[in-house]
């Protein structure tokens, strides 16, 4: 039975390892993703909402980073690894505090500063002055 429960903590431990690297890796996908965009965007100097986009696709792989270290808490072996995770944990979802409160502020912004729309009142070309 001792020789059941060892194999199968191994396997468990190789399955979060694994689940823990896809995590990590979209999350980077995602960053890289969001980041070639938003240059893209900025290049073509089209800007409207990039600040924006941007911050919500790092808010996005934060999410996802900060998924990857909770599952690795489930094989942490000694209390100074679990510090370490806690430490991480904590950073990453500071940072996407942070991120998610400068979104909300950017929409406000946003809102804000947009003028009246102008498809409100269509404009008649046939009428002559």
């Amino acid at each position: 039975m001792e020789i059941f429960l060892s194999e199968l903590e191994t396997y468990m431990y190789d399955i979060v390892e694994v689940c823990t690297s896809l995590l990590e890796f979209f999350g980077i996908v995602v960053l890289v993703t969001s980041a070639i965009r938003a240059f893209i965007r900025w290049i073509r100097r089209d800007r409207q909402n990039i600040r924006l986009d941007l911050a919500q696709g790092i808010a996005l792989a934060l999410e996802f980073k900060m998924g990857g270290e909770v599952l690795r808490t489930v094989v942490v072996r000694e209390w100074s690894e679990l510090g370490i995770l806690g430490a991480i944990i904590v950073l990453r979802a500071m940072l996407t505090f942070l991120i998610h409160w400068e979104i909300k502020n950017e929409k406000k912004d946003m809102s804000e500063n947009t003028p009246p729309d102008a498809a409100e009142e269509p404009l008649d070309r046939d009428k002559s002055v």
